[in-house]
């Protein structure tokens, strides 16, 4: 595949331009799995939002509370009864390891790391106050994305943050902002999925992935053509998705970490809900996918590739604020 320049990638991303710079909340809150990633995606989104040249501005990030939360130690898993020596030596070693961070998990500590658990969940939900539909409509925001968010988010009102969208608001999410408000965690709601129309089931290694376009003409596109190979990625396998809702932009045709299992696997789509859009691509996992900056070690995705991450999801994050033309027309005949 032929990388294109980082200036054709941008031009290729837009297609009208707004006089007023439309105004976004980030949320990276996460109530599950943090990513390491998370601090490179604020300042890539932070980036590009400097690059629109006035196109869109980020007026904040809803950030989790710097609370670090002791946590109990683990015990390893119980031994196969086929181990060989080699694989109960290990076991011996890790149960020994165990055994002395037990005996530091003392009732103080243990007490200590439930009120912080407390005043972390307190300050999430404070931070996350600011995405109440009030407040959403008192700072004259245009779109929130939700950058690899996590877990049962406590928003202060889940219908009303649907409505809002559905008014006519955009909402972008990246990588495990599938993995964030399943129903099982929040009740059996299915606002947000539902909203969303794709949520994380499992992921398995890290793997080279070769993606095909289901759009070539959306702006999330972003010029990168018919194939998109990437290095290594995380590749999710989502479920509930109902396919006649959504325009598929990115997916792949096989599994890359079961070439055997052949059929259609999302990967980025769009799609309006209401009069709202919505923009969402699994990726994301990576550090040397979000950034192109050379403080990235052990770079496995090149420079070129993280710069064209930047313009799929620039492109994603002008379409759904109205800023680039692209269908959002469900074409389930994709495959």
């Amino acid at each position: 595949m032929k990388l294109l320049p980082l200036i054709a990638l941008a031009l290729a991303a837009t297609s009208t331009f707004a006089a007023d710079a439309k105004r976004v909340l980030v949320c990276t809150v996460t109530a599950g799995f943090r990513h390491s990633s998370i601090p490179w995606a604020e300042k890539t989104l932070q980036k590009l939002a400097d690059e629109s040249n006035g196109a869109f501005t980020i007026v904040g990030f809803v950030q989790q509370p710097d609370i670090q939360v002791p946590q109990a130690p683990r015990k390893p898993k119980d031994l196969d009864a086929a181990a060989d020596d080699n694989a109960k030596k290990r076991y011996a070693n890790d149960m020994k390891r165990y055994e002395a961070e037990m005996a530091k998990w003392t009732p103080e500590v243990q007490a200590d790391a439930k009120a912080k658990q407390q005043a972390l969940a307190d300050g999430q939900k404070k931070a996350l106050e600011r995405l109440s539909p009030a407040n959403l409509a008192a700072e004259k925001i245009d779109g929130v994305i939700f950058a690899n968010t996590t877990g049962p988010l406590p928003l202060p009102d889940k219908d009303g943050f649907i409505k809002w969208i559905e008014e006519g608001h955009a909402f972008m999410g990246m990588h495990s902002s599938s993995d964030t408000l399943h129903p099982r965690d929040v009740g059996g709601w299915g606002g947000y999925i539902d909203m969303l129309q794709g949520e994380f089931e499992t992921h398995k290694a890290q793997v080279p992935a070769d993606l095909i376009a289901g759009d070539t003409e959306h702006p999330a596109n972003a010029g990168i053509g018919p194939n998109w190979n990437l290095a290594q990625e995380e590749m999710y396998i989502i479920k509930s998705q109902d396919r006649s809702k959504v325009r598929s932009l990115w997916f792949m045709r096989h599994h890359p970490n079961d070439a055997a299992d052949q059929r259609h696997f999302p990967v980025s789509w769009c799609r309006k809900a209401g009069n709202g859009k919505v923009f969402y691509t699994s990726l994301g996992h990576r550090e040397d996918l979000w950034s192109d900056s050379p403080e990235i070690k052990d770079r496995k995705n090149s420079v070129e590739l993280s710069k064209q991450y930047q313009a799929h999801i620039t492109g994603g994050i002008k379409w759904a604020l109205g800023l680039a033309d692209g269908s959002s027309t469900p074409n389930p005949e994709v495959k």
